[in-house]
């Protein structure tokens, strides 16, 4: 009898430990976005390429952590500019096992291995420690791998193959734009040295601006999927 009253106590106190506390609003002005993942445009490289981005992720409080230096993790403090794009991630699709038997996702060992979080603070803190020890690279080590990390770290959506490519993927296809200007900011660049290589050079210019984003996406395509051990993270 005993033994059941304690197994009771135990269960009931590790659903209180996995019962989510409500989150503030988002709140642009304040830089406030409580489980987000969010985006900003990047100087001359989006203005060539508007589809390549700054990314964070935040805690649950809406505070920003970013990977924008070797070493370095950014606390409220969002690298190239305030937040364009933003979205909010569900913690009912993570996965915050106690031990190795009450895991909600699929990926069981492998989630384990790679590491897990009670919370959602304490997964993201957990690699923001595994970051601040990695050196930035643009092109293998950025601030999407840092984001991918986080969401496998929770496996989020029942996934542990989160990556550069499909976390960019994910907030151009699923972002909400924080307002008007935000759309300026991000396209404007791109449209005015668009319009000038035009006027400049001519029609060459397209091919070679389309040539050049062509590249960038198949070296993260390339990188992401079939050499894979040439990323740092």
């Amino acid at each position: 009898m005993e033994f059941n009253v304690g197994k009771g106590v135990e269960s009931r106190i590790r659903n209180i430990e996995h019962e989510f506390w409500a989150l503030e609003e988002v709140d642009p002005k304040k830089a406030r976005f409580p489980c987000c993942v969010v985006w900003t445009p990047l100087p001359i490289v989006s203005w060539l390429a508007p589809f390549i981005g700054h990314v964070g992720i935040c805690k649950e409080d809406g505070s920003i952590l970013d990977f924008s230096g070797s070493n370095l993790i950014n606390v409220n403090d969002f690298a190239f500019g305030p937040v364009a794009r933003y979205l909010q991630l569900d913690r009912h699709q993570c996965c915050f096992p106690p031990n190795l038997v009450e895991h909600k996702c699929k990926h069981r060992y492998v989630h384990a291995e790679f590491g897990t979080g009670m919370t959602w603070d304490d997964a993201i803190q957990a690699s923001t420690r595994h970051f601040e020890n990695k050196s930035y690279n643009l092109f293998t080590c950025n601030c999407h791998s840092f984001v991918a990390h986080c969401l496998n770290r929770v496996s989020y959506e029942g996934s542990m193959s989160w990556n550069m490519v499909n976390v960019a993927a994910l907030v151009l296809a699923k972002g909400k734009w924080v307002d008007g200007l935000s759309v300026l900011r991000s396209f404007m660049p791109f449209m005015v040295v668009l319009c000038l290589g035009i006027y400049v050079v001519g029609w060459p210019f397209i091919v070679g601006l389309f040539s050049f984003s062509l590249l960038l996406l198949g070296w993260f395509l390339l990188t992401t999927y079939v050499f894979k051990n040439m990323l740092d993270c």
